[in-house]
């Protein structure tokens, strides 16, 4: 299992590639083989600051450009990103385990979110409030807010820097990117061909480092107008803790619990295909993830037989352009694959039944983070495979008999990102679409796209990524109000 050396990647501030200013560095670990495939500056409170500082002085002058400046620019920066599509892929690729062909979403979200938000901006209407005694006219106008925060999850390296810098640039803010330390290199990657083009210095700057000193420093600073990010309840509640400083925005994609229903007079085969790919797809480590399965139980016995042995069938490997048959990967820690038995160890101890998987494959680097598809049946609501966001390749599957009993363990959950249905009976999809607790109801398949919103309900975040709705997060509003 061959991999790539990707050399040592610098801080991109102020439009410039710099050294960290302790001159420290951090390996990249390839999740698949554990060897170090890349180095890259590790930022520190300092770093932070300079980022700070700059981000001030870019937001200054990118916010007084034209849209069609800054659509300009973003342009530029989309073709100079698919230039480089190959590199960039390949680096996601070995930070953190994905498959080549799963690494094309990533571009496609970043660059489609550079082209997306400044039509979507230009497309933002001035709302006119009438006025009641027809005395004065009155408008509402946005602005862009102010220097914006971004903490960003491994699982979606490319990604995750698109849904935050599109809508960011097209509202006019300057942006600060920290990556996860589990997979800066796509991104310092970014930061290379931002300064190749010479785009606007401080307005999009990239770092990571200890969350101790960078994003301690840049929570609790006062320059921030908004703070975002993609990645657990935990750290969101802690961002939104630390901030307390001074008043700011926030747009928080979090956890996610989703339960996937399958009802008995679903489409089989199909419920079943997105059962699994929404399972190992990306090795399960999506926020949109099936977590909890529910099955009827008049074709219980029948779905967790069909999908043991589709889960049987899953391809794993280093999902290099070579090996274009491989479905799923490593996950991208050892702490993380040791969670992952951990939840099986807790459910079985507990009556659930490991039905496939569960261990580590054969054939496989020690030193990788490996396990195989894993399937448990009988999962109920007092196992860590009900609670918790599962975040890994482990499928836990759940019978149910009526309606009423599935609706209420479907919401039985702190988090409400995505659920998913499927039954053919409108009457029930109409009661499930109004009461189920989550911000995004799928119904009979899934689809997401840069241009629909991405939100949820109670603790999985705040504000949405992709849509229209995604400028709000970065956007103040201002009423103008003249007599006539």
């Amino acid at each position: 299992m061959k991999t790539q050396n990707f050399g040592y990647k610098k801080l991109y501030i102020g439009g410039e590639l710099i050294d960290s200013a302790s001159g420290e560095k951090d390996d990249v670990v390839c999740p698949a083989t554990g060897e170090v495939i890349a180095q890259v500056a590790r930022a520190g409170k300092e770093d932070a600051l300079k980022a700070l500082e700059t981000a001030q002085k870019g937001f200054k002058y990118w916010s007084r450009l034209s849209l069609a400046e800054r659509t300009n620019w973003m342009l530029k920066l989309k073709d100079a990103i698919l230039e480089k599509e190959h590199d960039l892929r390949t680096a996601m690729v070995h930070e953190m385990g994905k498959t080549y062909a799963g690494s094309q979403e990533d571009i496609d979200r970043l660059t489609e979110a550079l082209e997306w938000y400044p039509n979507a901006m230009q497309n933002l209407r001035e709302e006119q409030i009438p006025d009641h005694d027809n005395t004065h006219a009155h408008k509402m106008i946005s602005k862009p807010a102010g220097v914006a925060v971004a903490y960003l999850a491994w699982n979606f390296p490319l990604l995750n820097v698109g849904y935050k810098i599109g809508p960011a640039l097209a509202a006019g803010c300057s942006l600060i990117i920290k990556p996860s330390a589990l997979s800066p290199l796509s991104a310092y990657m970014i930061g290379e061909i931002m300064h190749s083009i010479n785009f606007p210095a401080g307005v999009v700057n990239i770092l990571s480092g200890p969350s101790s000193e960078v994003a301690t420093t840049m929570t609790t600073s006062h320059i921030p107008a908004v703070l975002t990010m993609i990645g657990s309840t935990p750290t969101g509640l802690k961002v939104i803790a630390d901030s307390t400083t001074s008043i700011k925005k926030f747009g928080m994609e979090l956890g996610g619990n989703a339960p996937f229903i399958v009802f008995e007079d679903a489409d089989f085969d199909n419920a079943l295909e997105l059962a699994i790919a929404l399972r190992f797809g990306n090795s399960g480590q999506v926020c949109v993830a099936a977590n909890r399965i529910f099955v009827h139980k008049n074709i219980y016995d029948k779905f967790v037989e069909a999908y043991v042995k589709k889960a049987s069938e899953i391809k794993l490997g280093f999902g290099i352009k070579e090996n274009p048959e491989v479905f799923m990967g490593p996950v991208v820690s050892k702490k993380d694959r040791d969670r992952m038995f951990d939840l099986v160890d807790d459910a079985v101890s507990k009556g659930a039944t490991l039905e496939y998987g569960g261990k580590i494959p054969e054939g496989f680097p020690e030193g990788g983070n490996w396990i195989e598809p894993t399937v448990v049946s009988g999962i109920t609501t007092d196992m860590k495979l009900f609670t918790q966001e599962t975040f890994g390749p482990v499928a836990g599957i759940m019978p149910f008999e009526t309606d009423e009993e599935v609706l209420e363990l479907a919401n039985d959950t702190e988090f409400g990102l995505a659920s998913y249905i499927f039954t053919n009976d409108h009457k029930r999809i109409e009661k499930f679409t109004e009461e189920l607790e989550f911000g995004e109801v799928q119904i009979n398949g899934v689809k997401y796209a840069i241009y629909l919103p991405h939100g949820g309900y109670k603790n999985s975040g705040i504000g949405h990524d992709c849509s229209h709705l995604a400028l709000e997060d970065y956007l103040v509003k201002k009423r103008v109000t003249t007599a006539i």
